[in-house]
């Protein structure tokens, strides 16, 4: 059984590239958004042209990354949103509900001081963990039965 894992959330830390290396060997494919932080707020402007209004420009780039990650999620078996420490992250938020809302098998990775304010999100998880080591024995288990 082959696993399509989509990898949403911070950008800011190699997170995805721990799971990523973690899972070699297991059968599983990864994707994820833009992680390019500049990149991802201009695409928009970049592509089809500058904004005055800093509201047409985020818009103009939020829609161009939507098609990446609506893809992303739809054809996803498996979510991974992480949270991070540092912003806040809103769009890992609304990818977490919307994989909820499509019935995606959906694990939450934050630490200990998100715990309230994403306690819907959590609940909305098939898995919390903390770490990405957990997301990586979480896969295992499901491929192959086996515990850490």
């Amino acid at each position: 059984m082959t696993l399509k894992i989509y990898l949403s959330g911070e950008i800011h830390t190699d997170w995805r590239d721990q799971i990523i290396q973690g899972s070699a060997g297991m059968d599983v494919t990864f994707s994820a958004p833009v992680t390019d932080h500049a990149a991802s707020d201009d695409c928009g402007v970049a592509i089809m042209g500058e904004e005055p209004d800093k509201f047409w420009h985020d818009n103009k780039g939020a829609n161009l990354n939507a098609i990446r990650t609506r893809h992303g999620i739809q054809n996803a078996d498996v979510v991974v949103v992480r949270f991070g420490e540092k912003y806040k992250q809103w769009n890992a938020a609304f990818d977490a509900g919307y994989a909820a809302a499509l019935g995606k098998s959906l694990i939450v990775m934050h630490g200990p001081e998100h715990q309230h304010p994403l306690k819907e999100v959590d609940a909305a998880a098939l898995a919390v963990v903390q770490e990405p080591q957990q997301v990586i024995d979480i896969l295992s288990y499901v491929l192959n039965g086996t515990l850490p």
